[in-house]
């Protein structure tokens, strides 16, 4: 199966457009925005728990990151409310479930070597980081690799043109982004491609998870 898996393709995606597809587990189903691969695959995904629903056992080869959208997300190394962010190194593996439900933002079977270790991060109470221009803020998830990042918007923050080597990824997890191309709502993902240009902005506010150069393969 592949779905937008040419990353020298801009691609945009309202997630609550699509269908939810079931897994091979009762109760889990999925919204992909990317997949090259079958049930075995290089993906990124929406992931929704129904309640009592779990996973089965499995081990992830090339790692898997994890922001928990609403609900608690657990496994047997504990219980993951919103706002949570997880980073299972490759090699790794776990029984996930969901007592009460549970929306995820997934990717698998992305990261390389550098990803050692198992981070976990809080993002209601982690810190926030002034950005490069008043209103912006981070966060950063992932120190390993390639890492992700949250970044807060003000409303009426406005950002520098600039280039993205190695690309960008974006997933808009509250508010609404936008850039000269287009207004990105809550539930959009954006890819862009290495060495693609934009100059982004919020009106009204918002909150993105971002990873940038990871798309060069």
């Amino acid at each position: 199966m592949n779905i937008h898996s040419d990353y020298s393709q801009r691609v945009v995606v309202n997630s609550t457009d699509l269908p939810w597809v079931p897994s091979p587990e009762f109760g889990v189903e999925r919204r992909m925005l990317e997949r090259h691969g079958d049930e075995l695959a290089k993906a990124t995904s929406i992931v929704r728990y129904q309640p009592g629903s779990q996973f089965k056992s499995h081990r992830h080869d090339y790692g898997e990151e994890i922001l928990v959208l609403d609900g608690v997300f657990s496994d047997e190394t504990g219980d993951y409310p919103a706002g949570s962010y997880i980073m299972n190194p490759p090699g790794s593996s776990h029984t996930p479930h969901s007592e009460q439900g549970c929306t995820l933002f997934v990717k698998l079977r992305h990261l390389g070597s550098d990803s050692l270790e198992r981070e976990v991060i809080d993002t209601k109470t982690a810190s926030w980081y002034q950005g490069l221009v008043p209103g912006l803020m981070v966060m950063p998830l992932m120190q390993q690799d390639t890492g992700s990042t949250l970044v807060r918007w003000a409303p009426q923050t406005y950002f520098n043109p600039h280039k993205h080597y190695g690309g960008e990824e974006i997933f808009v997890v509250d508010g609404v982004f936008e850039d000269e191309h287009g207004r990105y709502p809550a539930g959009t993902w954006i890819r862009s491609p290495h060495m693609s240009l934009h100059q982004p902005f919020s009106k009204e506010g918002c909150t993105i998870f971002v990873k940038t150069g990871h798309l060069l393969d």
